[in-house]
This record gives C-alpha cells, structure tokens and sequence, in this order.
C-alpha cells in the first residue's frame, strides 16, 4: 500500500499557484498535514481525493497513475471534506444508505456495513434521530462513518476537529487512531494538538509547498534547546512579542510567564524546557513568515 505524490501542483490564477512543487511519498499510518489557512492544504486533498485535477505532476497508487485512471483509487478512498454537509430530515441510516447506494455496494452489504459503522462511531442508540436535530460532533461522526462505508485503504480527512467541544475532539482523535491499522489516514488541519495526538508522521507545508517532512520525534529533536521559558511583568509582554517566536504564555501572581523559541538564549534567566510540537510547528513556519 503505497501513496507517492510527484512534482503536483495547482493553479488558480496566472499568478497565483495554490500548490506547487509537492513530491511525497506515503505509507500506513496517520500523515498529520499540517499549516497556516491558506497553506494549500484543502487542495491537496482535493486533489487526492480526485475531485480537483492537478495543473501539473502524478499521483500514483500502487504504482499506477491516478491522474489518467482516478476510479482506481476512488473505489479505496473514504474521504471526509471539510465542509461536510448532511439531509436535515434524513437519519442516520437513510443517509448512510443513500451515501452507500453511490458508493455502488449491494443493499445485503450496505445493510451490515452500516450496523457496524454506527457502533463503531457510537451513534446506535442515535440513528433513528433526524440529521438536523445532530450536534457538530455527531454530524462529524455521521461523516466518518460515510467515508468508512467502503472499507477504504486511504483516508481523508480535512478539518474534521473545526468547530467541536473538546470531548468530541479527543473522541475523534482516538477513533481516527483506532482506525488507523493498515491503512493510509492523511489528517489535514491547522491544529496542532490533534496532530500531535496521534499522527505518526508530519508534514509542514507553508504557502503551498513542502517545507518539511519528518516523524514527530525527529521535529521535536531538532528544538532541543532552543525553546525557553521565564517570567516578566505584564508590561514587557507587547515587548517580546515583537522580538521572539512566543509558543505560550501563562499569568502567575509575579507577572506572565512566557514560553518562547530561540536559537538563543532569549533572557539571562531564561531556562530550557523540552519542547512540544506546537513549539517545532511555530519554529519552522515562523521562520518562513
């Protein structure tokens, strides 16, 4: 099971290229896609998920080119867009039914493969209920069910935390974990702590291209020693701001206590703390800006 990603771009206008450049290569495992809005992270997924065509580059499936064959990687993908819309007055079976009918699986396994979905994304006792009574956790969980529908070996999920209650995200998170097996789960999303939670392997990408690739034990190791922390009063804080990359920041009884990246160190009585991963995504796009 193999996806490779070849020299793809896309070109919106004359001047303007929503992504260009972008060579990859991915196996099983969760891919966190990570980056700023307007990074051209939905349209890769566009593009992988046959709905946008490439103004330029490959992408191969097993070997075989999907550009010039797409139903061959259609009839494996499960894909969840970022904007995903459901029939207010269907339920959760009518819905999933009529998602499986386009699908093109039989009514006998349609049938079963629902019942098993509904448990899986813990929405049984719920199915009967109409869509637009759902919460935006439920919906979304309505949605991977329907991009699971096929038993797909890649799948695609765009934005899928946007807008939930932390419970449903860390619901979400760890059913996308469960999920993972052996298959390709690509998680696009400007998140850090969700891709931090369960991808086993990163990519930044930063105004439409690549800008690193990486597990994420080799982002946080190359930020030993360059994130800090120390406390100042409130006043300083506008400051720092305007001279270091600050990736947190908390407000104690003797004045805020900051976290920041540096090559450096920031402060004489700056100390080093081991870094987290929003630490490495704030190092490297930052650097870009």
């Amino acid at each position: 099971m193999n996806l490779k990603i070849d020299n793809l771009g896309k070109q919106y206008k004359q001047d303007f290229w929503g992504l260009r450049d972008f060579s990859l290569e991915i196996g099983p495992g969760i891919l966190g896609l990570l980056g700023p809005n307007g990074a051209g992270k939905s349209t890769l997924m566009r593009m992988l998920a046959t709905i946008t065509r490439p103004t330029e580059g490959d992408i191969f499936w097993d070997g075989a080119n999907m550009i010039k064959s797409p139903d061959r990687l259609r009839a494996v993908l499960g894909y969840l867009p970022q904007d995903f819309g459901v029939y207010p007055n269907l339920n959760a079976i009518e819905f999933l039914q009529y998602m499986a009918a386009i699908k093109g699986l039989d009514g006998k396994q349609a049938r079963q493969r629902i019942d098993e979905l509904l448990q899986v994304v813990n929405l049984a006792e719920s199915a009967r209920r109409p869509l637009g009574g759902y919460s935006g956790g439920m919906k979304q969980r309505v949605g991977i069910a329907q991009a699971l529908l096929n038993d797909p070996q890649l799948l695609i999920v765009d934005e899928p935390t946007v807008g939930l209650d932390p419970e449903e995200r860390v619901r979400f998170r760890n059913l996308l974990s469960d999920l993972a097996g052996e298959r390709i789960v690509i998680l696009s999303t400007h998140i850090v702590s969700d891709v931090e939670a369960i991808a086993t392997h990163i990519v930044l990408i930063h105004q439409g291209r690549l800008l690193r690739e990486a597990a994420p034990e080799e982002l946080l190791a190359a930020l030993e020693q360059k994130v800090w922390e120390w406390t100042v009063p409130s006043d300083e804080l506008p400051g720092l701001k305007s001279k270091f990359i600050i990736s947190g920041t908390i407000r104690r009884s003797d004045g805020v206590q900051v976290r920041v990246v540096s090559q450096q160190q920031p402060e004489t009585n700056a100390v080093n703390v081991l870094p987290n991963l929003e630490d490495a995504y704030l190092f490297f796009i930052g650097g870009q800006r």
